[in-house]
C-alpha cells in the first residue's frame, strides 16, 4: 500500500472535459439505461417487453430510448403484430454491441463483489455455439493481467 506522500506525488490529473469515462458515464451511467440495455441484450427489444420487464415508468423508458437512438447505440424499427398498429422495436447497433464488455464487466463485478457466494449469476451469457463469455484484461503483448494492482494510470502528452 502506498503512503500519503507517494499517492499525492503519482497522481494523474485528466480534466473531465477530456475524459473518454465521463463522456460515456453521460450517455449510459444511469441504472435505467443499463438494465435497458441489459433488456435489448437479452433479446427483449419491444417497449412493453422491456417496460414490463424492468418495471418502469413509460416516460422513464420513452426518454432512456431516445436518448439511446440519438447516441446510436440503438437503432428504431417497426413492427406490426397481426390486426395491431404499427409499434416501436429497438435492436443494438454496432455502437451498442461494443458496449457488451462492459455490461458483462459490471455484471461480473456485481456478482462477484455485491452478491459474493449468494446466488449464482441466473443470466449467463455465451456464444452461438455455448461458450460461456466472460470479461479478461489484455496487456498490448496479448498476455492476461492477473494482477489489476499492477495497473497504473500514465497520461499521453
Amino acid at each position: 500500500m502506498k503512503n500519503q506522500a507517494e499517492a499525492s506525488t503519482s497522481h494523474t490529473r485528466v480534466p473531465v472535459s477530456e475524459c473518454s469515462l465521463a463522456k460515456a458515464i453521460r450517455v449510459v451511467g444511469d441504472m435505467w439505461t443499463l438494465l435497458i440495455l441489459r433488456e435489448v441484450i437479452c433479446g427483449a427489444e419491444r417497449f412493453d417487453q422491456i417496460r414490463e420487464d424492468l418495471g418502469i415508468t413509460r416516460s422513464v423508458l420513452s426518454n432512456r430510448l431516445a436518448r439511446l437512438v440519438r447516441e446510436g447505440i440503438l437503432e428504431r424499427y417497426e413492427y406490426r403484430d397481426s390486426g395491431q398498429r404499427a409499434r416501436k422495436g429497438y435492436t443494438l447497433t454496432e455502437k451498442g454491441r461494443a458496449l457488451l464488455p462492459v455490461v458483462i464487466a459490471l455484471r461480473e463485478w456485481g456478482g462477484e463483489h455485491l452478491e459474493p457466494g449468494n446466488t449464482p449469476l441466473r443470466l449467463q451469457l455465451q456464444t452461438q455455439d455455448g461458450l460461456r463469455v466472460e470479461t479478461k484484461l489484455i496487456r498490448e503483448d496479448g498476455l492476461e493481467v492477473s494482477d489489476m494492482a499492477g495497473v497504473v494510470a500514465t497520461v499521453k502528452e
